[in-house]
């Protein structure tokens, strides 16, 4: 076969496999994909989880090969809001992992049945759910507590030294666990209401971590701003905590999984 193929291509097919065209077509291993959690906090901004922010990180996860699961604490929601209003309904009560089950399409679990022996690293997207049913930051700033599960979670990634990912609101919850940790919410200022929630990063130095001023769009660097903590293996990214186009909140939630991925070692 080889002899039928051309001098130049044989020597070029020998050299990339040395053990002959069979090893092409060996049983070798391929590497295992990263298995990936992703925590929800119930289905919609207002009370859950942002469900733009959700869809554009299981697409990302997707698209870079990796395995999920996705899992939500089996807790009653802080309150329910009409989304068509944007005011609470009253004398309505709803659980959080039954509402994010709707995103996860029936494939989810209790938070209780997540370990770091099972994945690789965890990611969680924002909305209101993560300060409302994560924790009670929407409430309590920075005198928050965060849910046992969710910190145990935090902490026990942290500790298997495995990366953590975080969008929009949600990086208060690394703020208030893991001391010391750097995250972004993007810009420190409202800038004229670009940043409406500017104010959530003068509320993580409050929690005991240290905030990065972050963009939410393209810049010059070659990718959508995504902060990550070397040292912690944190990794945080704006998303709607920014008024703007919502490729820009897509491609920037790119960045912060491919950073994830990356860190992996998958």
């Amino acid at each position: 076969m080889l002899a039928s193929c051309g001098p130049a291509l044989c020597t070029a097919l020998r050299r990339a496999a040395p053990g002959g065209i069979a090893s092409f077509h060996s049983s070798a291993r391929r590497p295992r994909a990263a298995r990936v959690a992703v925590v929800l906090s119930g289905c919609g901004v207002y009370d859950g989880t942002e469900i733009h922010e959700a869809s554009a990180i299981l697409v990302h996860l997707s698209r870079g090969g990796a395995e999920v699961q996705m899992y939500a604490p089996d807790v009653p929601q802080m309150h329910v809001v009409d989304h068509s209003k944007g005011q609470p309904a009253e004398a309505e009560s709803r659980n959080v992992l039954v509402e994010s089950a709707r995103i996860a399409r029936g494939k989810i679990a209790s938070l209780a049945k997540l370990t770091t022996a099972d994945h690789d690293a965890v990611i969680f997207p924002g909305g209101f759910g993560a300060a409302k049913n994560l924790s009670t930051f929407a409430v309590d700033g920075k005198d928050c507590k965060v849910n046992g599960e969710v910190e145990r979670v935090l902490k026990d990634f942290h500790k298997a030294g495995k990366p953590i990912g975080l969008c929009c609101i949600s990086p208060v919850l690394a703020a208030k666990v893991l001391s010391g940790a750097e995250v972004t919410v993007g810009h420190e200022e409202e800038e004229g209401g670009k940043w409406p929630y500017a104010g959530t990063a003068g509320a993580i130095k409050e929690l005991g971590g240290k905030h990065c001023v972050k963009e939410a769009v393209f810049s010059l660097t070659p990718f959508y701003e995504a902060h990550v903590d070397t040292k912690n293996k944190v990794v945080t990214t704006p998303a709607f905590m920014c008024e703007t186009e919502l490729h820009n909140i897509f491609d920037g939630i790119g960045a912060m999984v491919k950073n994830v991925l990356k860190l992996t070692g998958k």
